[in-house]
């Protein structure tokens, strides 16, 4: 039963490096097991904290992406908006 999500307690930098896939896969793994019930309470608690931060790391991600999508939008013309360039540089 033992698996490598909420074996120990994950650091802030092993998330925050975490590609969105990665994460939003490891956060429904978290749900499923939750779901289930077949979790003691303490692994519970830690793997339940660990889908907040991966939650929280997948939320800032989607905002990074959707700003920069921002960035490109066309006017009705069908002329860019702006000049500057997408990844912000």
């Amino acid at each position: 039963m033992a698996t490598d999500t909420g074996q120990g307690a994950a650091t802030a930098p092993e998330i925050a490096n975490l590609p969105f896939e990665k994460a939003l896969e490891e956060l429904e793994q978290i749900v499923k097991r939750l779901e289930r019930g077949e979790v003691p309470l303490e692994e519970s608690i830690t793997i339940y904290e660990r889908g907040e931060a991966l939650k929280k790391h997948c939320e800032a991600l989607l905002n990074a992406a959707e700003n920069r999508i921002e960035k490109i939008r066309l006017d009705r013309a069908g002329k860019p908006q702006g000049t500057e360039p997408l990844d912000g540089e």
